[in-house]
């Protein structure tokens, strides 16, 4: 069959490095793909928001399934798009509709849907740009430190935890003066869990699933989580703090809910949805909904696969994701790094070659900021890839990591060394 993958980070890379392995997959497609997704397939320079640009694609090399990578693809409809063009309506998309891709596009939506169906979540209020004083009235009444999040999409960036008063005034204008657009227009203030942060991953068609194993995400910039959210700066699977126990808790307290949740709602739901979760004591609470894979976490989990995802992919879109088996290497462990541009998450220069050494041993690159102009490999985002190894044990994959990240080389390097301290 003949597949396209919407957009160009390192998600849509690993998704496409497994399709790829696939004896059911005759072409592969990126719209548009990264400086490494060409290894796999054919890049198409469209934009995964370019729906009318996406449709000549699939009419024209006759795809057969799209898998929606990033968010706002999906927030802004993509499935629907499809399902409502009797030329395309017959595509298999990956991905959920606008109404269930709320559950990301919006945190009020998603806050009120957890309070609606009791998933244990953080107390929390929603704010618009007009009511700064009361918010910061409602700030004053909490205990800090206090989490402040963008409604909307906000590339992974939209969460600032504010230690006292004088930051939350910071954030606040900054949020309401349009560092993010519309998307910051309204906020939402929520209380602070104090716990150890990990995410969960099904992939569900609204009736059945099938979990995927769970990660631990570094979203601070610096060493020792210090510094500003990244949009992720490396990754580990699975995850130690969390045991059998543990997961089955995650299940009935926070998946189940929300498959039942969105049933009664009557939102159809048919791909990835994820779960950023906090382990407060021995109880797991939800912080935020996904409505696809994570990133960089698919850079970890996914090569821990045995199974083929196409075939996952495909059950999935023939309502026969219940037969679908999905297998793990459960004796192995994953870890990812990323490399990132000079100034991550702010302000970054583009454009700087990349040399790469070979022999790579034991570490797979998975491009994310990356791109070819006139030939040359060059930077074209703050997350410039990810460096992932494979092992029986997190100390043998962190040490090929660190022992070849040097062969990876560009003006402005910047990665977290630490990665994994605190397993």
């Amino acid at each position: 069959m003949n597949v396209m993958i919407v957009g160009s980070g390192g998600r849509e890379h690993t998704l496409g490095w497994k399709i790829a392995q696939s004896p059911h997959l005759t072409n592969l497609y990126f719209a548009p793909g990264n400086g490494g997704t060409w290894e796999a397939g054919e890049n198409i320079n469209v934009k995964g928001t370019d729906f009318a640009g996406l449709r000549e694609i699939v009419l024209d090399k006759k795809i057969d399934m799209v898998v929606v990578g990033p968010e706002e693809p999906l927030v802004m409809g993509i499935d629907d798009y499809f399902w409502e063009d009797p030329d395309l309506s017959h595509v298999a998309v990956i991905g959920p509709g606008r109404e269930g891709a709320r559950l990301e596009g919006s945190k009020e939506y998603a806050n009120r849907f957890m309070e609606k169906y009791k998933i244990p979540t953080a107390g929390y209020k929603s704010f618009s740009e007009g009511q700064y004083d009361e918010a910061l009235d409602y700030i004053a009444g909490m205990q800090p430190p206090y989490v402040i999040k963008a409604d909307g999409l906000a590339a992974g960036k939209g969460v600032v935890i504010c230690n006292n008063m004088g930051e939350a005034k910071e954030t606040l204008q900054n949020f309401f003066g349009g560092i993010f657009g519309e998307a910051g227009k309204k906020v939402v203030v929520e209380e602070y869990l104090d716990g150890r942060e990990l995410s969960a991953f099904v992939l569900t068609d609204g009736e059945n699933y099938k979990m995927f194993p769970l990660a631990r995400d570094y979203k601070k910039a610096g060493e020792n989580d210090t510094g500003p959210n990244t949009g992720g700066i490396g990754c580990l699977s699975p995850v130690p703090y969390a045991d059998e126990s543990f997961t089955m808790e995650i299940e009935e307290q926070i998946i189940r809910p929300t498959l039942a949740g969105l049933k009664k709602e009557g939102v159809p739901f048919k791909g990835f949805l994820y779960f950023g979760l906090m382990k407060v004591g021995n109880k797991p609470y939800i912080l935020e909904y996904n409505v696809r894979m994570g990133d960089p976490e698919a850079q970890v989990v996914i090569p821990r696969m045995n199974s083929d995802l196409l075939e996952g992919f495909v059950a999935l879109s023939e309502n026969r994701l219940h037969e679908y088996k999905l297998e793990i290497d459960d004796t192995s462990v994953a870890a990812a790094v990323i490399l990132a541009s000079k100034g991550y998450p702010g302000d970054y220069e583009k454009g700087k070659e990349i040399s790469i050494s070979v022999p790579l041993e034991d570490i797979v690159l998975f491009h994310a900021g990356t791109a070819y102009e006139n030939g040359r490999l060059v930077t074209s985002g703050g997350r410039v890839m990810a460096v992932t190894s494979t092992a029986k044990t997190y100390k043998q994959a962190l040490a090929s990591i660190y022992d070849q990240i040097h062969k990876v080389d560009f003006d402005g390097k910047y990665f977290r060394s630490d990665i994994g301290y605190d397993i």
